[in-house]
């Protein structure tokens, strides 16, 4: 178990994502006590079973009391997540340059080389961490995994995050952004993407553009998205103790939630975008896995999506915890989740 268990640490490595993990090779009996013992699919890849039977994050039963201990936890891991990125943009061949735009920090993440289509297309990405975790640079590991399989120009927003700014800035910063970003390309040429709660602001950024009267962004793919940060589904339920990254709602996640939403109703659609209104959305493309915590959360929004009329489509991968295709650049279903991702874009962005 200690080699499965150290196989799926070097996955977090070499992406940068939730590196939080190398902090612990061992995982505590009361952490793995959390877990329920479900048998290592043999219908995925070497690399996904190596993640699906290793350990659970060790932290997360984690519930930072104070602003002062939300923010050392932020901290830890944001250093880790940092460590090995300089890797990762090397084994991408991209760039990452940081900059801002409306004064929002950004970052642009540049593949060596854009093939023509996209030459005048762009990404906007935001990225996970319960609206608390992976500020500046740690948040980039999932736009330099797009831009380097992908073949797109990414901006990825660095955008606040609570304790210090809780809900709506994460929005006001999205949305500042969006509405910059068109004085350069049409909406037809822009996509959104993101994971966890980077994929919740990438549906709540779609229902604040549009009650602002701004034009849709082309495409969105939201992973894995936190669109109901109230414990509202079957899959907080069936699956806690089977996820192995988020592991269960009654941890750091249910404080995050209530953390960011600041005595806000965490049904509300800003927060949730799966209770806001859908009709219009741009096509719309979704990803999860069987053993996801957010299960519930990407499914309920696909069959919102698709009641309303909305172009969505729906992966579901086998035997995978929460967004666990971002967590190994050499696993086939890392490659097949990016690739899908910028198959959607392509057909779909002018």
């Amino acid at each position: 178990m200690f080699q499965t268990i150290k196989e799926f640490l070097m996955g977090f490595l070499k992406t940068g994502l939730f590196a939080l993990f190398f902090l612990c090779l061992s995982v505590p009996l009361e952490v793995r006590a959390a877990m329920r013992e479900i048998p290592v699919p043999d219908t995925v890849s070497r690399e996904m079973q190596a993640m699906i039977g290793a350990g659970p994050f060790p932290f997360w039963s984690l519930r930072p009391k104070n602003t002062e201990e939300w923010k050392a936890f932020v901290r830890k891991f944001a250093d880790a997540g940092k460590s090995d990125l300089p890797k990762l943009r090397e084994l991408m061949r991209v760039t990452v340059e940081p900059g801002s735009v409306a004064g929002v920090p950004v970052f642009t993440v540049a593949p060596q080389s854009i093939p023509g289509g996209n030459a005048g297309r762009v990404l906007l990405h935001f990225h996970g961490g319960g609206y608390v975790l992976n500020p500046g640079e740690a948040g980039t590991g999932e736009a330099i995994l797009m831009a380097g399989m992908g073949g797109f120009r990414v901006l990825s927003v660095d955008y606040r995050m609570a304790p210090d700014f809780p809900y709506p800035s994460a929005i006001d910063d999205a949305i500042a952004v969006y509405r910059e970003l068109l004085k350069t390309f049409p909406a037809g040429k822009i996509g959104v993407f993101g994971t966890s709660a980077g994929g919740g602001v990438t549906l709540a950024l779609a229902l604040r553009a549009r009650a602002e009267g701004l034009p849709l962004p082309a495409a969105l793919a939201p992973g894995t998205p936190w669109t109901d940060l109230s414990k509202t589904g079957d899959s907080y339920f069936a699956n806690a103790g089977v996820d192995n990254i988020l592991v269960s709602y009654d941890g750091w996640l249910g404080e995050a939630a209530k953390l960011y939403a600041a005595g806000r109703d965490l049904k509300d659609p800003l927060l949730s975008p799966v209770y806001g209104d859908v009709s219009g959305f741009p096509p719309t493309l979704l990803t999860t896995g069987t053993r996801d915590l957010f299960l519930s959360n990407t499914v309920r929004m696909h069959l919102k999506l698709r009641q309303a009329g909305v172009d969505a489509s729906l992966i579901v991968f086998e035997g995978m915890s929460h967004a666990q295709y971002c967590m190994n650049p050499d696993a086939p279903e890392t490659r097949f989740h990016f690739g899908e991702v910028a198959k959607f874009f392509s057909k779909h962005l002018q």
